[in-house]
């Protein structure tokens, strides 16, 4: 047995590599082409949008050091200091009811009911579907005078119902609409594979308690979802605060800046008003607040999880 071991060891040595490091050096070259992926293409403009946020740059002129006065300039800004505020009333809102919505019809889903894998897709849809498709669709769902939800609205009996996207009032509001519609989809996928991941036998547990539907909900399928439920949360929250291209299909930000976000107003920024150093100081106070807020929820997970 020595001697195989031996011959063995002395085999791995002729072939130069034991398979230790090969087997690293195979995992290495697996994850390489998402490193140089990331440090092209994420880690390198992220460090120059945080040198450009201290300088003064239209793009075709020399760099001037600015120090923290585009800091300054754009939190004197009111169009910054309301498309702040309003990002933070869009993401809240979609967080919240895209939350519900999405748990909601995964627990009505996961049910023995006819025909849930059609209503699956369909609901699932959304998501994938083309984002210029379904602004041009709810834009003209969303019509003032020709559109059939104002037209429902009026059935109804609301005389004067909203302009939406021709709104200033309204047009914010419509875009959550739009959100929660085309996301709660993905997040409701998310919900079914979980809740199928508990055990029928605690259901049946509860069922010879005499636990009620309810009952069961609140004190056993809740808390078994609470890893998804962290995962849905923080994923919308994160996106919510990128989000731009819905936005920008549905109204431009407009009517007025009724709907500009801080994606938007970055984007204006840089491609309208060509001032880099400002649209970098932006772009650095919006990284700043999404990751205090994924730290503060990654902190708070693993306290509760205690």
């Amino acid at each position: 047995m020595a001697k195989h071991a031996y011959s063995g060891t002395a085999v791995t040595g002729k072939k130069g590599l034991s398979l230790t490091v090969r087997n690293t050096m195979m995992g290495m070259s697996f994850i390489l082409p998402n490193f140089i992926g990331f440090f092209i293409f994420i880690l390198i403009p992220v460090v120059f949008s945080l040198i450009l946020s201290f300088m003064d740059w239209d793009g075709f002129n020399a760099m001037t050091f600015a120090g923290l006065r585009n800091f300054v300039a754009i939190f004197r800004d009111e169009v910054f200091r309301q498309s702040l505020g309003r990002t933070f009333v869009y993401t809240i809102s979609c967080v919240v009811f895209t939350l519900f919505a999405s748990l909601g019809l995964a627990v009505l889903l996961n049910k023995d009911i006819k025909a849930k894998g059609f209503f699956r897709s369909s609901i699932f849809f959304p998501y994938v579907a083309s984002i210029v498709s379904i602004a041009v669709v709810w834009r003209l769902l969303f019509m003032k005078d020709m559109g059939p939800i104002n037209a429902f609205l009026r059935f109804v009996g609301i005389s004067n119902p909203p302009g939406w996207f021709g709104s200033t009032t309204w047009a914010l509001p419509g875009v959550i609409i739009v959100a929660i519609w085309k996301y709660m989809g993905y997040y409701m996928i998310v919900y079914l594979a979980a809740l199928q991941d508990i055990p029928r036998e605690l259901h049946e547990a509860a069922s010879i308690d005499g636990a009620s539907s309810l009952q069961y909900f609140w004190r056993i399928t809740l808390p078994m979802l609470a890893p998804s439920t962290f995962f849905v949360v923080l994923m919308l929250t994160i996106n919510s605060f990128k989000s731009f291209d819905l936005i920008f299909a549905l109204t431009e930000g407009g009517p007025g800046t009724s709907t500009t976000l801080l994606s938007n107003y970055i984007y204006n920024k840089a491609f309208i008003s060509f001032n880099y150093g400002q649209t970098s100081a932006a772009a650095m106070i919006l990284f700043i607040i999404v990751g205090s807020i994924t730290l503060f929820q990654l902190r708070l997970e693993k306290k509760l999880s205690r």
